[in-house]
């Protein structure tokens, strides 16, 4: 057979014939009998489609980050630099950093990151180490074990009113649970809402019993990613496993540990509804005193009732740039523990 007849015999396939082509759209338009402009013209679809379609599927989150994030921090930002009343939006005097100033010098102000940094070391540190306690149990073979995990979320799932409404009548002054327990040991009832230690630890109370859960949830799921191999080892070495939970879990735990610190902090540094709901008419003061007035506290009581929002734009760009150094503490010690594994 000639060359001509092998020619005939097998024609070139549409990959051969029009290069850079998808084969299906090739053969679809030499079926039709399309021109060799619509293959070229099908061709650069098919090129820009698969370099855009994926931007356009993750655009709509940068739309929404853009227009619910980017520009209320900046437009905060702008704020913080004016003199702004919330009865009169319209009339804006530039006043550069006195907004700072002022708040620096302020002594609500450094109450109130006082009793945040307090109030958050109150709650944090109870809070994971019950978790890890939690997770350490639950990682273990228990009857029930996912049973014992829907209890564990359910604080998580109740609401920030509904938990405050609860641990208000708990510690109400008059009538309330924890001081009837306190009368059997002698102790006299304590007036919670006034009281400086008292009212952060009521507080604090109620962050920890919402929290506790969601922590011990993922030390659980971190735990159970550990190699049983690591325990296995650590046992026939004769590790008991209170050993073997110093020794091998906590240890793997770490990069989780301090994710949770980060994650508590920065929770701590927003802490809003239990506070201002536990103090009830002088929840956005903090009590009578500002025993507890928190930085979110302070920052509502500035923008919302005395309504002087460039302070409370300033406060809030100061809790920012809290989270920021806490973001950079995190970042060392995590470059530390990558050196040291």
């Amino acid at each position: 057979m000639t060359s001509s007849e092998e020619a005939l015999a097998h024609p070139a396939s549409s990959a051969e014939a029009a290069p850079g082509i998808p084969p299906g759209a090739a053969r679809s338009a030499r079926g039709r009998g399309a021109p060799a402009g619509a293959e070229s013209w099908r061709s650069r679809l098919y090129r820009w489609d698969t370099k855009a379609s994926p931007y356009a599927f993750i655009a709509p989150f940068f739309v929404l980050f853009g227009a619910f994030t980017l520009v209320p921090l900046l437009y905060t930002a702008w704020y913080s630099l004016h003199n702004v009343q919330l009865s009169t939006l319209d009339h804006q005097t530039w006043a550069g950093l006195d907004n700072y100033k002022n708040l620096f010098s302020s002594d609500f102000f450094w109450n109130a990151l006082e009793n945040t940094f307090s109030i958050g070391l109150i709650s944090t540190v109870p809070q994971l180490l019950a978790a890890i306690g939690l997770a350490h149990l639950l990682n273990y073979r228990l009857r029930g074990s996912t049973a014992w995990r829907v209890v564990m979320l359910t604080p998580y799932a109740t609401s920030v009113a509904a938990a405050t409404l609860v641990f208000t009548l708990l510690y109400s002054w008059d009538g309330g649970m924890v001081n009837w327990v306190l009368h059997f040991f002698g102790v006299d009832p304590v007036n919670w809402r006034e009281s400086d230690w008292g009212s952060q630890f009521a507080v604090s109370s109620i962050v920890i019993w919402r929290w506790t859960g969601y922590n011990a949830l993922i030390y659980l799921a971190a735990m159970q990613a550990i190699p049983a191999d690591l325990y296995e080892s650590a046992a026939l070495d004769g590790a008991n496993r209170w050993q073997q939970f110093r020794h091998v879990t906590v240890p793997q735990l770490r990069p989780t540990i301090l994710f949770t610190i980060v994650v508590s902090t920065i929770g701590a540094t927003q802490l809003f509804g239990e506070p201002l709901l536990f103090g009830g008419v002088s929840g956005s003061k903090g009590g009578s005193e500002h025993q507890y007035q928190t930085l979110g506290l302070y920052m509502y009581d500035q923008g919302w009732i005395i309504g002087n929002l460039g302070k409370a734009s300033a406060i809030a760009w100061s809790m920012f740039l809290i989270l920021l150094l806490v973001a950079a503490v995190n970042l060392l010690f995590t470059r530390r523990l990558r050196k040291s594994a």
